[in-house]
């Protein structure tokens, strides 16, 4: 089956403590696209905190969601491409971050590698992109972007690209302060000492939208071999 949308993501490997602790916080598994029993928390619900994040499967995005255009295999083939010219490299320890009122990992320390790859994974699929439609940039109001955002977005068909790109692995929906108050503790306890652990990123995913409006799961790891 064609999908109606691929992505180019870095998520852990399956044996990383890292998936199994975000997938059961998420309450899905990308890997196998099961669902997973989240824990419980007093007075939020939180299948709704985490419902946009559960449905794009936890992840870090390199080349955002887009419709192929052209043959599908293609483009596959030109994400195996990228990855064979791709190095691996050391992730600094994760840490939980307030992105504008998302709870998020982010990289304790900066890593040059990091948009070294999301900006090669932007430019090396983009051939492979159809254009956006007039609906899709609605989506992303464009009229509340920056000049660059909205030059990216006519460009790339995403406003969040290459200067304006920031490595994270959403965890929930934007949070008023008093669910922060009690969601930040919940997830820090979930999550325990995974996201700090020592790792290399030495695979990048496929992930793939079978249908719109369903959840991305993982259509394939590539190995980075540069």
């Amino acid at each position: 089956m064609t999908p109606h949308r691929i992505a180019l993501y870095y998520a852990p490997e399956t044996d990383d403590p890292l998936h199994q602790c975000a997938s059961a916080w998420l309450g899905r598994d990308a890997v196998s696209g099961a669902e997973v029993p989240q824990p419980a928390i007093a007075g939020v619900d939180i299948a709704e905190v985490t419902a946009d994040a559960r449905g794009y499967g936890f992840h870090a995005t390199l080349k955002p969601p887009f419709r192929v255009k052209g043959d599908v295999r293609a483009a596959l083939q030109a994400a195996q491409d990228f990855a064979a010219r791709a190095a691996a490299f050391a992730l600094p320890p994760l840490q939980i971050t307030d992105l504008d009122g998302f709870l998020a990992l982010r990289e304790s320390a900066p890593c040059p590698a990091l948009q070294g790859l999301a900006d090669g994974a932007v430019t090396a699929l983009d051939a492979h992109r159809a254009p956006a439609t007039e609906a899709e940039i609605a989506r992303r109001k464009p009229e509340k972007l920056s000049p660059r955002q909205r030059e990216y977005l006519a460009s790339w068909g995403y406003p969040y690209v290459f200067a304006e790109w920031r490595f994270h692995m959403t965890l929930t929906r934007r949070l008023t302060p008093a669910e922060k108050a009690i969601i930040l503790p919940a997830v820090t306890d979930a999550l325990g000492d995974a996201p700090a652990m020592s790792r290399t990123v030495t695979d990048i995913c496929i992930f793939a939208q079978a249908a719109p409006g369903a959840p991305f799961t993982i259509l394939e790891r590539l190995k980075l071999r540069g």
